[in-house]
């Protein structure tokens, strides 16, 4: 294989520097320095970015919405579950989807679905129309774009840095809420919440150029490998599953629910569901607004929580690569539980440096989880962990999802959030006593099979 045997369509300076191995394992080289690996990460890190911004919307809309229209929290909430339930049972199917039709146009449509279902509420008369657009078009077009998009990158363009990069990108939807946050916050209360809805839609449809443009689907499109890839790995990639999508996807969940590994991560990331996205993602806002604190701060105060997430998310990758994810995860949910506490003792009418503190504790663990449950699902499930985290992030929005309608619940029959945050902070300490125990499986013998039908079968965990 020689450089001109690339394709012609590929810039030069897509072309890494490092000795690049052919098939036959002999090396070629370039005079070029960045790995189109890192190009590729940069574009799917504004993915993220653009796809986030309905993330931060319910947050900032719950109230306006239920002062316009009337509607109980309950039910602007029952459609954030339905968005977050989605968000979540797309993701392994989004994965196969991957595997059969590429990243690319998966992601393209994605973020088109994403782009409409936040527009049309603009015109909205019902709550069902609301659960239409927000739970089911938002939910579809997030979910593929969840974190096992994160997964499928990382494990076909990285071998080196990888825990880092997948922090790095994971990190991703705390920029997003970093920048839309204040942005949508400002809109709702000064130009209306349908300002801020298109501004949302907007964002996901700017977002599409740059997919179609540089987010390569695998190494061996461009001629080369993986980053960090060992000398000899052959630039071309592994026969792409024959079944159909959902076939495989099912499969994969079939062979996976055999082992202890992946309830036991399913059962810890649920609860990190519900104690992020679910509950302080959807009702920290509503909750400090009972207090007295205005929206614009209380969003601030949120955005401040994505500033810290990532620093932590990013730190959480870089310890991946050295420290062992099922002790890293046992600390991270202790320390979450504790936070989680203490929190109904720190609203207030205003910002004071408890609650910062607060802010600053909760964003360095708020999804400092991933990258470690990741890992752990790569070291189980080899080729398959994508759409075997697919599943298992299924379940992170399942926690989230009722967590969302719970203490929309709660607040409607009790008046205050209170209860809600206390159940959270139990789970978390449950999640943690979880997490100790994935260490009794044996991971090594969790590794999936390849079948003639492009699924995988491994042996149930001992």
């Amino acid at each position: 294989m020689s450089l001109t045997d690339r394709r012609a369509d590929v810039p030069d300076d897509d072309v890494p520097e490092r000795a690049i191995p052919d098939p036959a394992g002999a090396p070629i080289r370039s005079g070029h320095r960045i790995h189109p690996a890192w190009w590729v990460a940069v574009v799917t890190f504004l993915t993220i970015i653009g796809a986030a911004g309905f993330r931060s919307t319910p947050g900032v809309l719950m109230t306006p919405l239920h002062e316009e229209f009337g509607w109980p929290m309950g039910v602007i909430g029952g459609a954030v579950s339905v968005n977050l339930v989605l968000f979540g049972l797309a993701a392994p199917f989004s994965a196969a989807l991957m595997e059969r039709l590429g990243i690319q146009r998966v992601v393209a449509v994605a973020l088109v679905l994403v782009s409409v279902g936040s527009l049309l509420p603009i015109w909205m008369t019902a709550s069902w129309q609301l659960v239409l657009c927000w739970g089911i078009v938002v939910g579809l077009g997030t979910g593929a774009m969840a974190m096992s998009l994160v997964a499928t990158v990382t494990g076909r363009w990285f071998v080196e840095r990888r825990g880092l990069v997948t922090g790095v990108l994971t990190a991703a939807g705390a920029t997003g809420q970093l920048v839309f946050l204040p942005v949508l916050a400002w809109l709702a209360e000064n130009h209306g919440w349908r300002t801020a809805a298109i501004a949302t839609s907007a964002a996901a449809l700017t977002v599409v150029p740059l997919v179609l443009w540089k987010l390569y689907d695998h190494p061996s499109v461009l001629g080369i490998t993986a980053y960090g890839a060992p000398a000899g790995t052959p630039v071309a990639r592994p026969p792409r599953p024959t079944g159909h999508p959902a076939h495989l996807a099912l499969a994969t969940l079939r062979d996976a629910a055999r082992t202890k590994v992946f309830w036991l991560l399913a059962g810890s990331f649920a609860v990190c569901g519900a104690s992020t996205n679910g509950l302080v993602g959807t009702h920290f806002i509503p909750a400090a607004h009972d207090h007295g604190m205005p929206t614009t701060t209380a969003a601030g105060l949120l955005a401040l929580v994505g500033v810290f997430d990532i620093v932590g998310t990013v730190f959480s990758g870089w310890l991946t690569d050295r420290v062992d994810s099922r002790i890293l995860l046992a600390a991270y949910y202790t320390l979450r539980g504790g936070s989680l506490f203490l929190l109904p003792a720190l609203f207030s009418d205003s910002m004071h440096v408890n609650m910062l503190a607060f802010v600053l504790f909760y964003g360095l663990d708020w999804v400092a989880t991933v990258p470690p449950t990741m890992a752990l699902c790569r070291s189980a499930y080899g080729e398959r962990a994508p759409i075997v985290f697919g599943w298992v992030f299924a379940s992170h929005q399942l926690g989230a999802a009722g967590a969302a309608l719970g203490a929309g619940l709660v607040r409607d029959q009790l008046g205050t959030y209170d209860l809600a945050w206390y159940v959270a902070g139990g789970l978390c300490l449950v999640a943690a006593v979880m997490c100790v125990a994935i260490s009794t499986a044996r991971l090594s013998d969790v590794s999936p099979r390849r079948t003639g039908s492009g699924a995988e079968t491994s042996p149930t965990a001992q």
